[in-house]
């Protein structure tokens, strides 16, 4: 993954998880990022989105913004919603292929399944392995068992999203993206 630069600009894409529902706009992971980071991080999360709209929106996302690295966090409704964990697979496929395919290079968030054990479908791992991609897994699972960290029950509060938002900054450097 070629090292970002200080004019590069970061998508946050996904769904309620990456808009920061349970929180303030300026506490959302993206914002928290950017202050972290300090890369201009755009936040594309649309609450309730299930990833095959999240595919439709997503060309018009990466034409608009431009970004060298997209965070992809998304499939959460597809598994409250039981649409089918194989689509949900493919459309995650098909997004980091459409951004790849721009030279952008991605970074995979992976989503538990709403259980006791909250455990991430073995999908997540299986599409950052076939594109060669980094992947963030458990960190949702710690946060979400732990009611310091979450507003709700499938969302983190303010110190969730900081929670995300340090592991994936950490998760850059150690891709060497910064």
């Amino acid at each position: 993954m070629p090292k970002l630069l200080s004019s590069d600009v970061i998508l946050a894409f996904g769904d309620s998880l990456t808009y920061g529902t349970g929180t303030e706009a300026t506490e959302a992971y993206p914002t928290v990022l950017e202050r972290l980071s300090g890369f201009k991080v755009v936040n594309a999360g649309v609450p309730g989105e299930v990833t095959a709209k999240g595919l439709a929106r997503l060309p018009q996302v990466l034409e608009d913004v431009q970004p060298a690295l997209m965070i992809l966090c998304h499939g959460g409704n597809d598994l409250l919603r039981k649409t089918g964990e194989p689509a949900a697979a493919d459309n995650l496929r098909a997004m980091v292929r459409l951004a790849q395919q721009q030279g952008v290079s991605v970074m995979l968030v992976g989503v538990p399944k709403p259980s006791i054990l909250l455990n991430e479908p073995a999908y997540y791992q299986q599409v950052a392995d076939e594109f060669h991609v980094p992947i963030l897994t458990g960190v949702f699972s710690k946060i979400l068992k732990r009611p310091s960290m979450k507003s709700d029950a499938i969302h983190p509060n303010n110190k969730g999203y900081k929670v995300l938002a340090e592991n994936i900054y950490v998760l850059m450097g150690e891709s060497g993206l910064m």
